[in-house]
């Protein structure tokens, strides 16, 4: 358990990311994100250009203030006072250096007394602006009289201010500046930027953290909007096509009237679509249960008429069977009535004693041997309808061929039939009943010897063979006993009906045509098979193929030959 958890973790996180509205969040966080930066920036920017200018207007009114102040002293030529009145405002909050620079670039008065009378280099950072010419400009622009830079840990605002030559002042009885002089020094003023900076910095500080609350708050209600509009539809939407899927058919989706958008026209269809699947299906199995009914009804008439071809074809076969039997029955007994009738007759007319005692004889002998006849005929008939209980036992298949050869020797001889025998190596007992296997043989070598009447040659072969199942490591073993002559062979009309009681290819009082009918079904009985091949001219070749022996096969031949039995009986 404790490791199945972190799966569901990660498996339940997957699908969150993987999410539409996750995605859609995510894209416009990132969106406002960029914007709400950029916005941050300028507005920083913005902020700290405007505190920068309100500084410099701040530091040039104190510039001015100092030198309109100053210029009381300087007419009178009044230095005590002068540097007084300087000292008094540089010692004012935010002040950091006052100094006063002559046309030569001299010190005239600085706050700092270190610096009286030094000479500062025209191409220093304060003269620079003035002196990029060979003259000293009278007028600088307002940007050019600003700069800052960095003393003690701070940053410092200087901004310089020229002492014009005024009227007043080139009038003066003290002074002996001649009026076309038009710059008479400069005043450098120098003030702390701390103030503005911490002022900046906590105006930063507060701009960044209400642009963070913004997309914060812009966030949180972005992502319930989305999950709104497009996330609840959407997982109503997936939850729909899941219990679709589990065969819910007809299941609909919630839909709000106010939800007049695409995700809205989506249920809707949604809905039609699951109504229409539920209408669709309900009409598929009510035609299938039609079909089933019909399908039902037409087997029952299928097999009505199946039975009723079955019932004439068994009353064919038993008119059949009935013209052949009182056909062949009818001559023997033509010939018994006529030959009694001569013997009454005889009897009445009293010569049966002496003159016709030998043709009396005669006469039932042929009725001994036509009721004879007659007896084996029916004897065939109750042998081809009901059989008897077979007699399994491991049978050596070699052993009852040559009691059959012994049993038709003289046929063979007289014949003029050479025997061809070939026997298979390891032939293995097979579970048989030996007596019916061979009336089998018997019979098809009889029949193979009257298909001979001017000689030939009989082949009698057995062999084993292996069937091996396609897709299966196994194979079936089956014995083959081969009976095949080259007598007359038998015409391709009646070779499918071989097998068929009464069909018989022999002359007429030869055979009744019951001994093929009766040997394939003996070898069916025995789980086997018998087939034939033939051709006119050329000779007939039966094949008789019994199962292999297994073990317990004994009990299931003889369990499969009781239950053939029954049927026929049937």
């Amino acid at each position: 358990m404790p490791e199945i958890e972190p799966i569901r973790s990660d498996a339940r996180w997957k699908r969150l990311t993987n999410s539409i509205s996750a995605k859609l969040i995510g894209s416009l966080l990132a969106v406002m994100v960029v914007i709400f930066v950029l916005l941050g920036y300028l507005n920083i920017r913005l902020h700290r250009q405007h505190l920068e200018a309100a500084t410099l207007a701040s530091a040039e009114r104190v510039s001015d203030v100092i030198k309109h102040s100053t210029t009381y002293y300087m007419l009178r030529n009044d230095r005590e006072g002068l540097y007084h009145a300087i000292q008094t405002m540089a010692n004012e909050p935010g002040m950091v250096k006052v100094r006063i620079f002559d046309q030569e670039g001299r010190i005239s008065y600085s706050t700092d007394p270190a610096e009286v009378s030094h000479v500062l280099d025209k191409t220093a950072e304060a003269c620079y602006s003035c002196h990029t010419q060979a003259q000293p400009l009278a007028r600088l622009k307002r940007p050019d009289r600003f700069r800052i830079y960095r003393s003690g840990g701070q940053r410092v605002l200087g901004i310089i201010t020229p002492i014009e030559n005024q009227p007043s002042c080139s009038n003066a009885d003290c002074h002996a500046h001649s009026a076309g002089q038009q710059v008479l020094g400069v005043l450098d003023t120098n003030l702390s930027l701390a103030s503005a900076d911490a002022q900046l910095k906590v105006s930063s500080a507060r701009m960044l953290a209400y642009t963070a609350g913004a997309l914060l708050m812009v966030a949180v209600l972005s992502w319930v909007f989305v999950w709104r509009v497009v996330g609840k539809p959407i997982k109503a939407l997936k939850n729909g096509t899941e219990h679709l899927s589990q065969g819910e058919l007809g299941y609909q989706i919630e839909t709000r009237s106010q939800h007049e958008d695409e995700v809205g026209d989506l249920a809707r269809s949604f809905n039609d679509m699951s109504l229409q699947l539920r209408t669709a299906n309900e009409e598929i199995v009510t035609w299938a249960k039609t079909l089933e009914d019909r399908v039902l009804e037409k087997t029952k008439e299928v097999k009505r008429a199946y039975d009723h071809v079955l019932h004439v074809e068994r009353m064919a076969s038993v008119g059949k069977m009935a013209a052949v039997v009182a056909h062949e029955v009818n001559n023997p007994l033509s010939g018994i009535l006529t030959y009694s009738k001569l013997l009454r007759r005889w009897v009445e007319s009293g010569q049966a004693e002496h003159e016709r005692r030998e043709e009396a004889m005669q006469c039932l002998d042929l009725i001994a041997a036509e009721s004879r006849r007659c007896g084996e005929l029916i004897k065939n008939l109750l042998t081809l309808s009901r059989t008897s209980p077979m007699n399994i036992q491991p049978t050596d298949l070699g052993a009852v061929i040559d009691r059959c050869l012994l049993l038709v020797r003289n046929k063979l001889e007289l014949g003029g039939i050479e025997l061809q025998l070939k026997r298979a190596e390891n032939l293995p007992r097979v579970p048989c009943d030996p007596a019916q296997i061979e009336q089998v043989l018997l019979a098809l070598i009889i029949n193979a010897i009257d298909a001979m009447p001017r000689g030939g040659n009989l082949w009698i072969e057995t062999r084993i063979e292996s069937q091996t199942e396609t897709g299966l490591s196994g194979a079936e073993t089956e014995i083959k006993i081969q009976v095949r002559d080259d007598g007359t062979g038998i015409a391709p009309d009646v070779l499918p009906h071989i097998f068929e009681p009464f069909l018989t290819t022999k002359e007429s009082g030869r055979g009744v045509g019951l001994g093929l009918a009766i040997s394939r079904g003996i070898v069916e009985r025995h789980h086997g098979r018998i087939e034939v091949e033939s051709e006119l001219s050329r000779g007939t070749t039966f094949t008789v193929t019994l199962p292999a022996p297994v073990p317990g096969n004994e009990a299931s031949l003889a369990g499969a030959g009781a239950s053939k039995a029954a049927t026929k009986v049937r």
